[in-house]
């Protein structure tokens, strides 16, 4: 590679840096492209003033991802992980997932919980893959089309 086309690579190549309040309007396009029922600003704001540690991934100078965890005592909690559709089946989401156990692992937690749809494989997938297993259900947890979604309750342990 030449020095024009590393030094294209290096701004294409995906950043992740702490999210501010002021990606919260770009943050909010990705989490509607990808959800159907998708968090609002305020939650994420919430998140923010609660001091939850949070991601946004920026590819070329734009929003691709982002993610949030929150932590309390030894127990750590991926509430949102989440990449724009049209760039899934990348790597994104596995880089903000391990993000986010390592932070969580980095402040002393012990296990890390998520919850996911059954009707989400590749995000089952993802996370079976990277460790984490499958211990409950979480009735009608999620909107849904038809009514409401149950939710699988899956942890990781750190060691």
């Amino acid at each position: 590679m030449n020095a024009a086309a590393i030094e294209t690579y290096a701004r294409q190549s995906p950043v992740m840096r702490p999210m501010r309040e002021a990606d919260l309007e770009a943050v909010m396009v990705v989490e509607r492209r990808a959800y159907p029922y998708p968090w609002s600003i305020g939650i994420f704001r919430d998140c923010l003033f609660a001091g939850y540690p949070a991601w946004v991934l920026l590819e070329g100078g734009a929003f691709i991802g982002h993610g949030v965890l929150s932590l309390a005592a030894d127990e750590a909690h991926v509430l949102n992980v989440c990449v724009d559709p049209a760039r899934q089946g990348r790597g994104h989401g596995r880089r903000l997932l391990r993000a986010m156990v390592e932070a969580a692992r980095g402040r002393g937690a012990c296990r890390v919980f998520l919850e996911v749809r059954p009707s989400n494989p590749a995000a089952i997938a993802l996370y079976q893959d990277e460790g984490f297993n499958e211990i409950g259900r979480r009735p009608r947890y999620y909107p849904a089309d038809n009514g409401r979604e149950d939710a699988i309750v899956m942890a990781m342990e750190l060691l």
